[in-house]
């Protein structure tokens, strides 16, 4: 909602997000606007806007009652909004990370679950189960810069599987190689009399006895 569609409106209120509620992420600003919008009632939802972090309730003249009503909410639910859990593109924003890398930790267990939540997808019968994040975890991740020790992590365990399967395909070669010097040296050599032309020949002559 814009400075210019607000001069529309004669009643207007403000709210501005604490830092502890957006950990520093526009996403996440955006995550809270979109909680709050789907507690007021269906009527006042888009009177309801977020700009620089800032909420903003604009009505017009003679919808008094109904702006009374949401400001109330809005400035109750503000009052626990820090505890909102983290949705899965929020906290890929506050922590910079990639899709990737918040499924790898979290199936590692090395960024943890606060539980999973079940929306309808809007305009679809498909539901979709996502896992959310408490904030005050996600908070301590992005204060102690844990992120950049996991991908540390992730590179040095990358480079020895690496180095273990160049030296399991070594072996593998090297035991292939062993089995197949094995194998030759249990075929037993040629006669060398068979390769003589007549020998047999000359065996049955006599001239052996």
């Amino acid at each position: 909602m814009s400075e210019k569609s607000n001069a529309n409106y004669r009643m207007i209120e403000t709210w501005t997000l604490p830092s502890a509620a957006t950990l520093g992420s526009s996403v996440r600003a955006k995550g809270i606007l979109l909680e709050l919008r789907a507690r007021l009632p269906l009527v006042s939802r888009k009177s309801l806007d977020v700009e620089c972090k800032t909420l903003v309730l604009a009505m017009p003249e003679g919808s008094e009652n109904e702006f009374k009503s949401a400001a109330t909410l809005i400035t109750r639910s503000l009052e626990t909004i820090e505890n909102l859990l983290v949705i899965p593109r929020e906290i890929e924003d506050i922590l910079t990370i990639s899709t990737s890398e918040r499924r790898r930790w979290l199936e590692d267990g090395r960024l943890p679950s606060a539980g999973t939540r079940t929306v309808k997808l809007r305009g679809r019968a498909r539901q979709i189960t996502f896992h959310v994040f408490d904030p005050r975890v996600v908070e301590e991740l992005l204060d102690r810069g844990t992120v950049d020790e996991w991908r540390e992590e992730d590179a040095s365990s990358k480079l020895e599987n690496r180095r273990r399967a160049a030296h399991k395909a070594k072996l593998t070669r090297s035991l292939k190689k062993d089995a197949k010097r094995k194998s030759k040296s249990k075929v037993e050599p040629e006669d060398a009399s068979s390769r003589l032309a007549g020998w047999q020949e000359f065996g049955k002559d006599g001239l052996l006895r």
